[in-house]
């Protein structure tokens, strides 16, 4: 009995520390990937064909309030919802941009950054705290439907994803800034 019970104390310290140690990363590494993803999306944007301007019609609704209610959660909540920002980003990047004028090789560049960046934070949250923000999930799929595939994947739909995912990066970057520095 006393070994189980040294076995869960010695477990529960593990897991503890494991998530203090994996969020190093936090702190070493967010800021530099973040910089070096913005620095792709200008490279893309210096590659672009930015010739019309989109209709009004197909543009969607920045989450503001999303990430306003996130501003004033746990730090792990921030995370878990930073990593899904990243993941959704990666899919919309995996879809058909071939009508973009971006280099493939800074796609590639950028979408391995941004996996990385997300399985990187995906280590700093616990399992019980995987839950996808279904309202975040379905403003991703409302671009995916109503900029990209409404304008036939086309280099302007391109170019306002490529502007959002700024502003989203952006904003993940603001509330890296905001977690606690006990990580």
């Amino acid at each position: 009995m006393l070994s189980r019970t040294f076995s869960v104390l010695l477990l529960v310290a593990l897991v503890a520390s494991g998530w203090s140690l994996s969020c190093r990363w936090m702190e070493e590494k967010f800021r530099q990937h973040s910089e070096d993803l913005l620095e792709l999306l200008h490279t893309m944007v210096n590659n672009s064909t930015n010739s019309t301007e989109a209709e009004d019609d197909n543009t969607v609704i920045f989450p503001n309030k999303l990430y306003n209610q996130k501003s004033n959660a746990s730090d792990e909540d921030k995370v878990a919802f930073m990593v899904q920002i990243l993941q959704e980003a990666a899919a919309l990047f995996e879809e058909d941009h071939s009508s973009a004028s971006w280099e493939e090789s800074t796609v590639e560049n950028f979408l391995n950054l941004l996996n990385k960046q997300a399985d990187e934070l995906s280590s700093c949250v616990s399992l019980t705290n995987k839950k996808k923000n279904t309202k975040l999930h379905m403003y991703f799929k409302r671009l995916s439907v109503q900029v990209l595939k409404k304008m036939g994947h086309s280099a302007e739909a391109w170019e306002l994803i490529r502007t959002e995912m700024e502003l989203h990066l952006l904003r993940v970057h603001q509330l890296a800034s905001s977690l606690s520095s006990s990580n």
